[in-house]
């Protein structure tokens, strides 16, 4: 097993690297996704299958050789994965639920980050992932409210507060995710889950709260029998 190294500090000038190749990747990636989730079937349907191979390669490079664990990896990307392609389908607003999954969660990883490295404080869980604190967790629920608040507003809801709520804990449980990884990957004495992202590493440490997220809501769509999150909430 590998030395994992979260446990090493980086110094400002590795912070300050790190945070530009996270922005320049964004960059570059964010629009395609935004494109493909708008467009719909096919094409979204692609994205996500492409995805899930990516995801299923990085599981057996990082879980090989233990073969308990290689299967572990089916339900763990295939129900999330199979949850985006679901609620994108859905009927009633598959593509503003979807949308609003992302942003989500793409802002609860950005305050996140950003909160934890302004605040610093006390770790939230040393043992799995050194350099996350408390403050970063809840930063990243913050993010995550606020962009349930402005996704309220663009869809006329008549109060904010439910749907900033729910956003909220989805941004505390895209949080849960990225620390379950976190886990696995200290499991394994690896930092990464790849390299195939500068700045972020694999596509795991892109999506891992993403998948948490995204399983969430469809399972809740599903047992509400109401449809989408943004039509009743």
């Amino acid at each position: 097993m590998g030395v994992n190294d979260d446990t090493v500090q980086p110094g400002p000038k590795d912070r300050s690297s790190g945070l530009f190749l996270r922005v320049i990747s964004a960059a570059v990636l964010i629009p395609p996704v935004i494109g493909a989730i708008y467009l719909g079937s096919p094409y979204f349907d692609i994205l996500v299958a492409v995805g899930a191979v990516i995801l299923c390669w990085e599981w057996y490079t990082l879980c090989k050789p233990h073969f308990g664990w290689l299967l572990v990896g089916i339900p763990y990307i295939g129900a999330p994965t199979y949850a985006l392609i679901f609620v994108r389908n859905a009927p009633d607003k598959g593509f503003e639920t979807v949308l609003w999954i992302f942003v989500m969660v793409w802002a609860a990883d950005t305050f996140a980050y950003a909160a934890g490295r302004t605040f610093g404080g006390p770790k939230l869980a040393p043992s799995i992932s050194p350099n996350k604190t408390w403050s970063g967790l809840f930063g990243g629920v913050a993010g995550a409210g606020a962009v349930g608040a402005i996704t309220a507003l663009v869809l006329n809801h008549n109060s904010v507060i439910p749907l900033a709520l729910v956003s909220a804990a989805l941004g505390a449980i895209s949080q849960g995710g990225d620390l379950m990884e976190s886990w696995i990957k200290r499991r394994f004495g690896k930092k990464d889950a790849g390299s195939l992202i500068p700045g972020h590493g694999g596509l795991f440490d892109r999506v891992d709260g993403l998948l948490a997220a995204a399983l969430v809501v469809a399972l809740v769509s599903i047992i509400s029998s109401k449809g989408s999150i943004l039509t009743w909430v």
